[in-house]
């Protein structure tokens, strides 16, 4: 399959990225992830692997395409999650005492 990453053309195939990847390590992943084999990959590790460039020089939406017309299995990133509401303890002794907390 043909397309475009960083403004150059590449002929990809699902066996030569298998093949490119073979014995690759991944990283830890932190945002946009494809499947390869039976191993979860940063998106942009697998854009540096089978573009040969830095991966500032393409987005991880051009690699995310091109890795889901392949038929890998691609996955978005995951939603911070958010830590709770911390009460001071102002707060906490007044929520104990059933007032209403003073903010």
């Amino acid at each position: 399959m043909r397309c475009v990453i960083a403004r150059f053309p590449f002929d990809l195939t699902k066996s030569g990225v298998l093949e490119s990847m073979k014995g690759v390590k991944p990283e830890e992943v932190t945002g946009d992830s494809v499947i390869i084999g039976r191993r979860t990959y940063p998106i942009k590790q697998v854009g540096q692997v089978i573009t040969r460039q830095d991966r500032r020089d393409f987005s991880a939406s051009e690699v995310l395409r091109a890795m889901t017309r392949l038929g890998f299995t691609c996955r978005g990133a995951l939603p911070v999650a958010t830590p709770p509401h911390v009460l001071s303890p102002v707060q906490q002794a007044s929520a104990m005492l059933g007032a209403a907390a003073a903010v």
